[in-house]
């Protein structure tokens, strides 16, 4: 393969779509071997803006303008980062052979929307999932529980497009069906988009298993994982990661299984973040994402490549090493208020934490939960790594600016 020189002629161009924190680091690891970076997300100034060659601000379910600026950019490589994207012309543009879609435009097509990827892993592949079903109203949704092959209640409601845990409703009675609707309606990607019901499973932990498909010395796409990751979250939001989780061999072969299955049915080349719940050697499909995940950000410190880097070199076509250098964790900083340019104080005293580093993200709005930084600390346990990135990520103070 063959690289270029950034701004010139011979350069190797890639655009992401969706330019927030996962994005920068992305966009961070591809600079560093000389790509060219263009940086696309919905408001100016995002956090990969301020690192890529070129930034724009568009609506990118806009197929119309989304194809306009993949036109004037030319770029090799689109890499979406997010889910709110006009699909369609995603495929439209690979069909046509003018740029790659990292993994594939039928993986992202696939994988945001949740009933996609469910058909696909319950249906076609035959995974375990949750029970689950598809609804269009708050009446097809209690049918959904209540039917004879419902779903029963305690269970989840979530938009078929979203992410973050937006639009996520646990149901424990009849009383919550409206609310949640409106709630999935209110926080979706989509106004109007159907959601998915999903029965309640009694798992023990959930993991993320980082999963990558790149060229090996053959030239043939082969598959690797990650250690797998831990987490905790809160509103379907995750707020603390760690690596690596500890499981049974027995779960852990079937964990690998599960999402090499998916992943070769996405096909493409890149990092996915499959999502799994586990309880003892049982193991049960939940999601995937055809890019870096959140709670991967705690590979900046456990592994000798970071997720950024293997998604970066696995689309580029270069060689990957998922090894692990150290246990370590993850706490995510929130913003704790309503403002525009906030600042922070406590990094020093963060940073005095041992074997600790901190990412703020740079985005210039913050809300009470939004995530705007993140703590990530090694330690000789999980436990001790834990400990060190909550106590880092408590002394990072957001305040007015």
């Amino acid at each position: 393969m063959k690289i270029g020189t950034p701004n010139s002629p011979t350069a190797t161009r890639v655009m992401l779509l969706g330019a927030g924190e996962l994005g920068k680091e992305v966009i961070i690891a591809l600079q560093r071997y000389g790509v060219e970076v263009i940086a696309v997300d919905r408001y100016e100034g995002a956090p990969g803006h301020q690192v890529a060659h070129r930034a724009h601000a568009v609506d990118m379910t806009d197929a119309g303008a989304l194809k306009a600026l993949i036109a004037r950019e030319q770029p090799h490589y689109i890499v979406p980062e997010i889910e709110a994207i006009a699909t369609d012309a995603l495929a439209e543009i690979e069909a046509s052979g003018a740029a790659t879609v990292i993994p594939t435009a039928r993986a992202v097509q696939l994988t945001m929307n949740r009933e996609g990827i469910r058909r696909l892993a319950a249906e076609e592949l035959g995974l375990p999932t949750s029970k689950y079903a598809f609804a269009s109203s708050a009446d097809e949704i209690r049918k959904a529980i209540e039917g004879n092959k419902g779903t029963g209640y305690p269970c989840f409601v979530k938009p078929v497009m979203s992410s973050s845990g937006k639009g996520q409703s646990l149901l424990k009675g009849p009383d919550d069906v409206d609310k949640a609707w409106d709630y999935a309606e209110a926080a979706g990607r989509v106004k109007g988009a159907r959601v998915i019901v999903e029965g309640f499973i009694d798992f023990e932990f959930e993991i993320t298993l980082l999963t990558v498909r790149s060229k090996g010395p053959s030239g043939l796409v082969e598959t690797s994982f990650c250690d797998p990751i831990g987490h905790v979250q809160q509103s379907g939001d995750y707020v603390e990661s760690w690596q690596p989780q500890p499981m049974s061999p027995t779960a852990l072969a079937r964990a690998r299984d599960i999402a090499k299955a998916v992943t070769d049915s996405l096909g493409g080349l890149g990092i996915f973040g499959v999502e799994l719940f586990v309880k003892g050697d049982q193991v049960w499909f939940s999601e995937v994402s055809p890019r870096p995940h959140d709670t991967g950000l705690v590979t900046l410190v456990t592994q000798h490549q970071s997720e950024f880097e293997l998604h970066a070199r696995a689309l580029l076509g270069l060689p990957t090493d998922t090894a692990m250098a150290s246990p370590g964790a993850s706490a995510v900083i929130y913003g704790g208020m309503e403002e525009q340019g906030i600042a922070f104080e406590g990094l020093d005293e963060a940073l005095r934490v041992p074997e600790t580093e901190v990412r703020l993200f740079g985005k210039p709005e913050s809300f009470a939960r939004r995530r705007m930084g993140v703590a990530v600390a090694r330690g000789e346990t999980v436990a001790e790594a834990r400990a060190r990135a909550k106590e880092a990520a408590s002394l990072v103070r957001p305040v007015k600016g």
